[in-house]
Order: C-alpha cells, then sequence, then structure tokens
C-alpha cells in the first residue's frame, strides 16, 4: 500500500533512516545535524563550532585551525550554497577538502550559516555574511589568524552573496578583506535572468520586483573600489560563464582587479574538488597568493 506524504511535508533520508518533516528549519536542522556528523568524520583538524555572531540560530560560524598554533594567518572565509533556502556550513562539498587543504598550509578556514528563505532574503542574508565576517575579523586574532589577510569565497547562492559584498563594499559595514573567490554563481546579473526563462529557485529567491532585483544584483550595485575577484565558472553551464565573463568587464571598466577561471566541471564538482583536484586547487591558490603579495 502506498502513503501519501501530504503537502508541504518533505520526506529526508540520512543514512538509513527516513524523517518526514515539515519544510523549513525542521528540514535544515537535520541535514545540518547530519553534515556535521560526516564531516567530524571526514575533516581532520581541531575546529571551534557553532560560534554565534548572532542571536537567530542559524548565525554561528565553525572555525578550522591548522595543525600548528600560528600567528597572523591568512583566513578562507566561506560561505555555503544552496539556492538561498537550504544548505549548511559543515556540508560535505563545502568542507571536506577544502579545510584538510588550506589548513595544510597555515591557513584558518570559516565556514558559516545564515538565514535562509523565506525568513530571510537575499539581500538579508548578504548583511547576515557581512555580520559574520566582522565578527571573525573580530576574534580573528585570538585563533592566531590576521583579520587584515582574509579572503571571502562562496559558492552558488553563496558566491551571489560574496559577489554581492565585493561589488557593493559598503554593504560590509566597514569590513575589508583582500579579495574575493566566487565558485560558480549564476546570479550576477539578477535582472537578466529574471527577464528571460529561469529556475523556479529565482522566483522563490528574487521575486517579483524589478527593484530589488538591481538591489542584489551585483552587476547593478557596482561602486566604485569594488574587491578583487576570481570567478570561476562552469563550462557546463553556458549561462554562468556568461554573466562571469560580462560581470568581469563590469569590473575592469571600474577599475576593479576581475579574473574568470573556466572549468569543465559540474557545479557541485566546482565547490567539491577545489582542494582535491591539482591543476584546478593551484589555479585558484595562483589568485590568493597574488593577493597576499599584495
Amino acid at each position: 500500500m502506498r502513503h501519501r506524504i501530504p503537502s508541504g511535508v518533505l520526506t529526508i533520508v540520512l543514512g538509513a533512516t527516513t524523517f518526514c518533516a515539515d519544510a523549513g528549519p525542521l528540514r535544515d536542522r537535520l541535514l545540518e545535524r547530519q553534515a556535521a556528523r560526516n564531516e567530524r568524520t571526514a575533516v581532520p583538524g581541531k575546529a571551534l563550532r557553532d560560534i554565534p555572531y548572532g542571536s537567530d540560530p542559524r548565525q554561528r560560524f565553525d572555525v578550522y585551525l591548522p595543525a600548528q598554533t600560528t600567528s597572523n594567518a591568512p583566513v578562507i572565509f566561506m560561505v555555503h550554497g544552496g539556492g538561498w533556502r537550504t544548505g549548511g556550513k559543515a556540508e560535505t562539498a563545502v568542507v571536506e577538502n577544502k579545510v584538510p587543504y588550506f589548513t595544510g598550509r597555515g591557513y584558518l578556514l570559516i565556514s558559516i550559516n545564515y538565514r535562509m528563505l523565506p525568513d530571510a532574503d537575499p539581500l538579508a542574508q548578504a548583511r547576515d555574511v557581512a555580520l559574520a565576517l566582522a565578527a571573525a575579523q573580530g576574534k580573528a586574532a585570538t585563533w592566531g589568524g590576521d583579520p587584515q589577510r582574509f579572503i571571502l569565497m562562496g559558492h552558488s547562492a553563496g558566491a551571489h552573496l560574496v559577489a554581492l559584498l565585493s561589488a557593493q563594499p559598503s554593504l560590509a559595514a566597514g569590513s575589508r578583506w583582500l579579495g574575493t573567490v566566487a565558485l560558480d554563481s549564476g546570479a550576477l546579473d539578477v535582472p537578466d535572468i529574471m527577464e528571460h526563462h529561469h529556475a523556479r529557485l529565482y522566483d522563490e529567491a528574487f521575486g517579483s520586483d524589478p527593484a530589488f532585483w538591481r538591489k542584489v544584483s551585483p552587476a547593478h550595485v557596482l561602486q566604485p573600489g569594488a574587491q578583487p575577484m576570481l570567478l570561476v565558472c562552469s563550462s557546463q553551464r553556458d549561462s554562468a560563464c556568461r554573466q562571469a565573463h560580462a560581470f568581469a568587464q563590469r569590473l575592469r571598466a571600474g577599475g576593479s582587479r576581475a579574473e574568470v577561471l573556466e572549468q569543465a566541471r559540474s557545479h557541485r564538482e566546482i565547490n567539491l574538488q577545489l582542494g582535491a583536484d591539482r591543476g584546478y586547487t593551484d589555479a585558484v591558490q595562483a589568485f590568493i597568493d597574488s593577493l597576499l603579495r599584495s
């Protein structure tokens, strides 16, 4: 006999256990809990977990420390993706390869959570990222990190959020960082997306107001002094690389440094394989090294 799952209920399979949960906060907690369990077994080294930067339960970040005690270490500040609605700081694709790679080279890596749809729209999410950044920079020295040597990194929706902050540094409430690595954002020109055929997740994130589209579009809020950016894009997704090249042109026209790194990898592989695939990782590391030398 088949059982019908009521509307608004999500079935989640974690290991051998199946949960039926209301879509929303419970789902996020279950997914985050499983991701954290997986991450603890997959990622070696020391970590400080669930450090708050606000009062909401999702306003938390994890700090991964180098094996050797250090001081003035550079910091990778990582923002997960998930369509502005799901995802978490401890997901395999976020930390499994990046943490051992960067901490093995003496970096700190900070991976953050932020509020999600429907509780917070992408502009509020970008402000969460800015709030987390300010909190992390304020505490970095106590962990052996250098608050002046932060590099922002984000994947997918997280790449959109770090690109938005980088294009409009005034959103960051006075925080400064060396540059930004955006891993396969498909939302650099939001009006362009919304005015053409697009996935439903963009409607959920950006709504129907063209004025709001421009407010959350990195290409439309670009200010003088935008941060240097490396835009990694999947060549398997034509729209992602098209937007990356167009945004890079706008950055350069405004006097900012911008590079595009096309990769013949899937959207998920761009995130997961950073730190594992040598050629790809070396190309990203070369950009980061250039920031640290400047």
